[in-house]
C-alpha cells in the first residue's frame, strides 16, 4: 500500500519575529491543509527551511506535526543530511515520534558517488523500519540519483519505497519507471510536471503549490488518478503562471511571501534567505490574484 496518493504539501515553517518556530501558526496551517483536502503533510523539508533549523528545532517540529495531525493524513518527516550519521539520527528520532514516512534528500555539497548513495541510503534504511522516500533534486544538491541507482535501492532495500523526482528530466523519470516498475512509488517534486510524471505512473506530487492552493492541487492529482487526463492537463496549464511566480526566487522565499500576502502571517525567513524583491513581490501578488486567491 502506497504512503499516499495525490498531493502532499511541503509545508512551510512559520516563524515568530524573533525567528523561533511559531507553533500556533503551524497548527493553523495544518488544519487549513487538512480541511482543504491535502493528502499528506511533509514537515521540515527544504520548503520548511530545514537547512537553517537546529536539530532540536527540526525534531520538535516533526513531533509537534505528528501529534497535531493525529493520523488524519500521513506525516512525512524530512530527515536528510549530507552526513549519513546525522540522517540516521534524525530518521530514528522521527520514527520514534510516529512519522508515517521519511523524506531523505541526497547529500548536498559534499555529494556522493552512485556507490556512495547506495551505501548512504542503505545505512539509513537499515537503522529504521519506517518507509523512506528518496528525494532527488540535483539543482539544489549537485547530486543526481541515476535511474539505475534508484532501481537497485528500491529492489534491494525493503523500506526504501519511493522517490520524489525533481530532476526536471522527464527522460530520466521515464527510464526510472521502466527500470523500477511497481517497485517504486513515484512522486513529482516539481509542480509544473505533475501531469507529465503522473502520466508515467507517478502517484502524485510533493508540492509547494499546495501551500497556497491545496484544494486545487489535490483535485488536479485526483483527476489524473481517476483517468480525467484532459481535466488534469487543463488544471496543470492553468496553474503555470502561479507556479512560475512561486519559483521566481529561491524556494521558499516566494511561497512564504505568498502566505504572508494571503494573511497567514507566517513571519520572516531565516538567513541566508531574506525578503523578496519588490518587483517579484508584485509579480507574485498578480499571479495569486489572477489565480483567484485573495491577497492583502
Amino acid at each position: 500500500m502506497s504512503i499516499f496518493k495525490g498531493a502532499a504539501v511541503a509545508i512551510i515553517t512559520p516563524m515568530n519575529e524573533d525567528e523561533t518556530i511559531n507553533y500556533e501558526k503551524l497548527d493553523e496551517l495544518i488544519e487549513w491543509q487538512i480541511a482543504e483536502g491535502t493528502d499528506a503533510i511533509v514537515i521540515c523539508g527544504t520548503t520548511g527551511e530545514s537547512a537553517t533549523l537546529s536539530e532540536e528545532e527540526h525534531m520538535a517540529a516533526v513531533k509537534h506535526c505528528v501529534e497535531t495531525v493525529n493520523h488524519r493524513v500521513p506525516v512525512i518527516a524530512g530527515t536528510g543530511s549530507n552526513s549519513t550519521a546525522t540522517a540516521i539520527a534524525l530518521s530514528k528520532e522521527a520514527e520514534k515520534y510516529g512519522a508515517d514516512a521519511l523524506l531523505v534528500v541526497t547529500p548536498y555539497y559534499n555529494k556522493a558517488t552512485q556507490e556512495g548513495l547506495i551505501r548512504h541510503y542503505t545505512m539509513i534504511a537499515e537503522a529504521v523500519s519506517t518507509p523512506i522516500i528518496m528525494y532527488n533534486v540535483p539543482s539544489r544538491t549537485g547530486c543526481n540519483i541515476t535511474p539505475q541507482t534508484a532501481a537497485y535501492l528500491c529492489k534491494n532495500v525493503k523500506n526504501i519505497v519511493g522517490i520524489k523526482e525533481a530532476s526536471g528530466n522527464i527522460s530520466q523519470v521515464a527510464e526510472l519507471k521502466k527500470l523500477c516498475g511497481d517497485d517504486i512509488e513515484l512522486y513529482s517534486g516539481n509542480d509544473d510536471q505533475i501531469v507529465p510524471i503522473m502520466s508515467l505512473g507517478g502517484l502524485g506530487v510533493i508540492s509547494v503549490l499546495s501551500d497556497v492552493a491545496p484544494k486545487y492541487t489535490h483535485e488536479l492529482c485526483h483527476k489524473m488518478l481517476n483517468g480525467d487526463v484532459k481535466g488534469a492537463c487543463d488544471m496543470q496549464l492553468g496553474a503555470l503562471d502561479l507556479i512560475d511566480a512561486l519559483f521566481c526566487e529561491v524556494n521558499p522565499i516566494p511561497v512564504k511571501t505568498a502566505a504572508n500576502l494571503m494573511g497567514f502571517n507566517v513571519g520572516p525567513l531565516r538567513g541566508p534567505l531574506f525578503g523578496m524583491s519588490q518587483a517579484n513581490t508584485e509579480k507574485l501578488r498578480k499571479a495569486l490574484t489572477d489565480f483567484g486567491i485573495k491577497v492583502q
